[in-house]
């Protein structure tokens, strides 16, 4: 699979506007300045496929992506303060919508950052995945902002942070250094295959 030749597809700003799967999905989600767009870009080889932005809550619109047989879907940040609540309302609606939605989702990776225990939005999330059976596996981001002592802490205290943290695939992730990033591709390309053969 050649990730350098993902490209943007289109944006959606309300739920309604959005046309029903046409090709396997693969969804991004986390809380603002997560590093979502960091990620997508470090997965695809690119420096500004995703915009990234110093400003939080940037990401207002559910962005699709394509590449081969897949659609990579780049969901609004949630938990930002500063937004006013139609907004805050608007973006929930659109991450419920898209996820709640019978659509070709075959995974979420959801961020958290490393550095801090999950956020209640953080959770809310991945209690939402578990409880609608959307396969997902967690990417804790900024890993290289972290020493290795203070890793080991952090990974001991998400078992008992995370919900039914002992059945989760965790992958430790840097938008610096790179690391994670063939972890990531790898569970892409596996889906990618999985998707040829059902055809």
């Amino acid at each position: 699979m050649n990730f350098n030749k993902a490209e943007f597809f289109t944006s959606y700003g309300s739920f309604k506007q959005i046309p029903p799967s046409e090709r396997t999905e693969i969804a991004f989600s986390g809380r603002s300045n997560v590093g979502k767009s960091s990620l997508i870009n470090k997965i695809f080889n690119r420096k500004a496929l995703a915009r990234v932005s110093a400003v939080p809550g940037k990401t207002a619109t559910i962005n699709f992506y394509t590449l081969e047989n897949l659609c990579f879907v780049d969901l609004p940040g949630y938990g930002y303060a500063k937004v006013a609540k139609s907004e805050k309302e608007r973006w929930a609606g659109l991450i419920e919508g898209y996820l709640g939605d019978d659509r070709e989702l075959a995974l979420v990776f959801q961020l958290v950052d490393f550095r801090h225990p999950p956020t209640a939005d953080d959770i809310l999330m991945i209690n939402f995945l578990i409880d609608n059976g959307i396969p997902f596996v967690v990417v804790l981001t900024k890993a290289d902002k972290l020493s290795k002592k203070q890793r080991g802490e952090r990974r001991a205290a998400l078992m008992n942070e995370l919900p039914c943290a002992e059945d989760i695939t965790v992958i430790e992730f840097s938008a610096q250094t790179g690391e994670g990033v063939e972890d990531i591709r790898a569970i892409i390309e596996e889906i990618a295959a999985d998707d040829e053969d059902n055809e």
